[in-house]
């Protein structure tokens, strides 16, 4: 993409009623266009698209300055301040017209002529030399075109050729611009960051398999230690019963309901203050040991043995034992 400051627009013949004109000519109508000093670029409607399209993308508005300040002093660091500002483009019958907002010294100076020629810097194509952008415009009293529309002669920078190797990594054809190739890179560089923010963090994550896994190992934990809860806090109930019980401080037939009541750790703790609190109900006894005085127990093996060795029967064995 080369940049050249082409074409001139005499803006003293378009002052009317004391005012710098709000509509200036950029570009003269194509498809050739040609310079004083014998430069010549292509201007067809093609490239008409190009520069509006390329203006419409950047959404800012282009800089009139003096003298093509923008070009030769911001570059350094030196001031470059804009005499008015191109607000919209607009094709009339193959020419490129421009709404400008003139700054008040701008407007005065267009006014009282002491400039009257307006110069377009655009960037072209070096190989097709189409114009592909509108980059800005200066005041000058040195034009280069015959036309509405102001310029200087022979203005240019060194053309930027892209590398074919480039243009092919990027996806872009050998006819892409500068500023296609820039749009393509920052495209790449955004994606690549999303990639980079979507990407998981492997130490925060595990195979699935073995969460599935992990899972099941928890259930069974969970179930493991209820279970053992459980069987602990039974033995605790059934042991606090019997303690009871033979304290006397419930009755055997209310065991069961007792019991029921102590399902869970509220239940057995308000069962545990009641056997505090509470009187002695049924006296302990050893009526669960005792037998009938008419019954028996019977001779064990080894009684039996003692018994037929001593030439004893059972019966006066076990009177003997009485």
């Amino acid at each position: 993409m080369k940049t050249q400051l082409a074409l001139n627009t005499d803006l003293s013949a378009t002052v009317s009623d004391g005012k710098a004109p709000e509509w200036v000519e950029l570009i003269p109508a194509g498809p050739n266009v040609i310079g004083r000093d014998g430069r010549q670029w292509l201007f067809d409607e093609q490239a008409g698209m190009l520069v509006q399209s390329s203006f419409m993308g950047r959404a800012i508005d282009l800089p009139i300055d003096w003298e093509h300040a923008t070009q030769h002093r911001a570059t350094k660091g030196e001031s470059a301040p804009a005499a008015g500002w191109i607000k919209q483009l607009e094709l009339r019958d193959g020419a490129l017209w421009g709404f400008v907002d003139w700054t008040p010294r701008g407007s005065e100076q267009v006014i009282s002529r002491e400039y009257r020629f307006l110069s377009p810097v655009f960037d072209f194509d070096p190989d097709t030399t189409r114009i592909a952008r509108l980059v800005s415009a200066g005041l000058t009293n040195k034009p280069n075109f015959l036309l509405t529309a102001l310029n200087q002669e022979t203005m240019e920078n060194t053309p930027v050729k892209l590398s074919p190797a480039l243009l092919a990594a990027l996806g872009l054809p050998e006819t892409a611009t500068e500023e296609q190739a820039i749009a393509a890179t920052t495209q790449l560089k955004a994606t690549a960051q999303a990639a980079n923010a979507e990407k998981p963090n492997l130490a925060q994550f595990v195979p699935r398999a073995d969460y599935d896994a992990l899972g099941v190992r928890a259930v069974n934990a969970e179930q493991a230690l209820a279970t053992q809860k459980k069987t602990e806090h039974n033995k605790e109930v059934d042991a606090v019963i019997a303690a009871a019980t033979q304290a006397g401080k419930i009755t055997p037939a209310t065991v069961d309901y007792h019991r029921a009541m102590c399902q869970d750790e509220a239940g057995l703790a308000r069962f545990k203050e009641f056997v505090t609190a509470a009187p002695v109900v049924a006296a302990a006894s050893d009526l669960g040991e005792r037998q009938p005085e008419h019954l028996k127990t019977a001779l064990n093996a080894e009684e039996q043995q003692v018994a037929k060795l001593m030439g004893m029967s059972e019966a006066d064995f076990i009177k003997g034992k009485a």
